[in-house]
């Protein structure tokens, strides 16, 4: 389960930011996760509230995520479509010539504190 490392790396990152920022509580916290991150949102979200009650800025703090669909261009035709839906080939022309254009990612969008 990888998504205990990718919680605590964003934990990480939220706690130098409110460090910067001189934060005291985390009240929220936005995740993006792009549908092909290999991240399963609803195991993120499990590692999330059992790593949360160890760190006293993120303790009370909420999660939302949000998705961020995959969409793919072909190289060929210049196309561009759902990666789910039709993989690496593409449906228009039927090149393999393609590449992701989003949908892998894993960021924090918002983090709200005081």
């Amino acid at each position: 389960m990888h998504e205990l490392g990718v919680v605590f790396a964003a934990m990480d990152t939220i706690e130098d930011v409110a460090r910067e920022n001189e934060l005291t509580r985390i009240s929220s916290v936005t995740m993006c996760l792009g549908e092909v991150s290999g991240i399963l949102e609803d195991y993120f979200v499990d590692c999330w509230k059992w790593a949360q009650q160890k760190s006293d800025l993120l303790r009370d703090s909420t999660l939302e995520v949000e998705q961020i669909k995959a969409v793919t261009v072909c190289n060929a035709c210049g196309h561009t479509y759902e990666t789910v839906r039709y993989g690496r080939t593409c449906p228009n022309c039927g090149s393999d010539q393609t590449v992701l254009l989003r949908g892998n990612e894993c960021e924090i969008k918002q983090i709200e504190g005081c």
